[in-house]
This record gives C-alpha cells, structure tokens and sequence, in this order.
C-alpha cells in the first residue's frame, strides 16, 4: 500500500548531473585547499557551493515521494549553488590574471573528449595538460576544467528542471496522487 502512495523518487545516484556534481566536489574541495587562503571566506563558500549541489540534487530525489514542488525547489537550488561556484572559479581566474579559455581551446576540446567522469581522469588530464603546456599554471588548468563540468552540470540540471515542471504541470503533484489513489481503492471496494 505504502508504494503505491508514495510518488517515484530516489535513483539520484544514477542521474548523470549528480554524477557530475560529485566530481565537481571533489575537484573543488582539493582546489580550494591547494589555491584559495585558508583564511578567505571564498574558499568555505566554494566547498559549500559545491556540496549544496550535489545534497539538494539528492534530498530533491528523495522528496519526490511526498513533493514534486519540494522536488523542483531543491534541483533549482542545486542549480543556482553551481552557477555561484562558476562565478568563483571565473573570478579566480580574472583575479590571478588567469585565461578562462573559450570552449573551443585545444585542452577543454581534449576534455570534453576524454569524457571525464571521475576524479583519477581529471588527474591524469590536468598532468597530460602540464606537459603539453608547461607554461600554463596548473590552477588555470584545473579551473578551466572545473569550469568545463559546471557548464554541464548546470545545463543538464536546467534540462531536469524542464523535464520535472513538464511532469508537475501533466500529473500534478502528490495531493493529486493521493486522491487518485483513494479513488481508485474506493472503486475496489465498491
């Protein structure tokens, strides 16, 4: 009885944006150890930018059992909390005097070939990427590619967000579910 109440929810697991923001937390927390002051406020707010995306993508999952709109709320916070880590890692860049490369550069073409999806190949990408240009800096190198995977990551979260609007505007939300439900037990037993 209780699954049939509940409305689908989980599997954030397999769901590629959340995939991808865990890899961009991970990327950050080492980025932010290795190139932002311990005593700068930007180096909390980045690791908490970076992990509000991958938590509310995840609590969003599981509240989809009882909230579509808790649902849409949450992925849209994961959302906005990976558009403000793409502000930081672009200002690093601009106040280091750094290039945020355009998405036609030779390494973020290599990149996004490469198909990165853990953390040992965005290693070996960041040190095949020293060696063919040692002149670059490895911060500018890392954070052209965090910034590759937050470009992603956010498009495919807006692609979500559709795709969860669509779902709540044709189905309604779990008032409705829960009316349907006791309906369609009312009609059993009648």
């Amino acid at each position: 009885m209780m699954s049939e109440i509940l409305l689908p929810h989980g599997g954030f697991e397999d769901l590629k944006s959340f995939q991808l923001a865990r890899l961009i937390f991970d990327i950050t927390a080492r980025f932010s150890e290795m190139y932002i002051d311990a005593k700068s406020r930007t180096r909390d707010q980045m690791t908490q930018a970076a992990r509000s995306g991958v938590q509310n993508i995840a609590e969003g999952s599981e509240a989809a059992a009882t909230s579509r709109k808790t649902e849409l709320k949450l992925t849209n916070v994961a959302r906005a909390s990976l558009v403000e880590l793409q502000l930081d890692y672009q200002d690093f860049l601009r106040q280091h005097e750094l290039t945020e490369w355009d998405k036609d550069h030779p390494a973020l073409m290599d990149f996004k070939q490469r198909r990165i999806s853990d953390i040992t190949a965005f290693r070996s990408w960041v040190q095949d990427m020293r060696k063919s240009m040692p002149d670059m800096r490895q911060s500018a190198i890392v954070a052209n590619g965090a910034l590759s995977l937050l470009n992603l990551t956010i498009f495919l979260l807006k692609k979500q967000l559709e795709k969860q609007a669509a779902a709540f505007e044709q189905e309604g939300g779990f008032t409705e579910h829960l009316y349907a439900v006791r309906q369609k037990n009312r009609r059993k037993t009648s």
